[in-house]
């Protein structure tokens, strides 16, 4: 497919002749050579009558006629380039909804994805209470069996001592 820019938008091969040939002269028309072409026929056209090389009056209805003309067909080729302009500014409003959409649907997403996150964080802090709470359970845990050590140590001191007593009323 052949391709080229024009305008600033590009055209493909189905694109008429013709239409590569107004923008051309539309380009064209609003360029430093056009108005120094312009200048200079004009300036022709009065150095004709000025110099009597033809009459003021033919001078003046031919070039009035010209100017005329191009003035109707430069209003045509602008209004052209204003309706191709428009196609373009439609075609771009259609990206520019389509290109809303998606900020609206990544939004949501975003939205859910940060509900996800808080539900993730009330969970996180759930289990830390119940580790938090499982920790302070062992301590006590940890400290009833130490008692319970202490008490056992004592009833054993306390045991081998009424052996130990026994055994010297034994022994008496």
């Amino acid at each position: 497919m052949d391709e080229k820019q024009l305008n600033g938008e590009i055209r493909t091969e189905k694109t008429p002749r013709t239409v590569y040939f107004f923008e051309y002269l539309t380009r064209w028309t609003g360029s430093i050579p056009s108005l120094i072409v312009h200048t200079i026929l004009f300036g022709g056209a009065f150095a004709l009558g000025f110099f009597h090389v033809a009459p003021w009056d033919s001078v003046l209805l031919v070039l009035t006629t010209l100017v005329s003309l191009e003035a109707i067909y430069l209003s045509l080729l602008i209004q052209m380039t204003v309706n191709r302009h428009s196609e373009s500014l439609k075609e771009v409003g259609e990206d520019v909804e389509g290109i809303q959409e998606d900020i609206e649907e990544i939004t949501e997403d975003v939205e859910g994805i940060q509900e996800d996150i808080e539900e993730i964080t009330e969970d996180v802090e759930g289990i830390q209470e119940d580790v938090e709470e499982m920790t302070e359970e062992d301590a006590e845990d940890a400290e009833l069996e130490k008692r319970h050590l202490v008490s056992l140590e004592q009833l054993t001191k306390d045991v081998q001592r009424v052996l130990q007593d026994l055994e010297k009323f034994k022994k008496q």
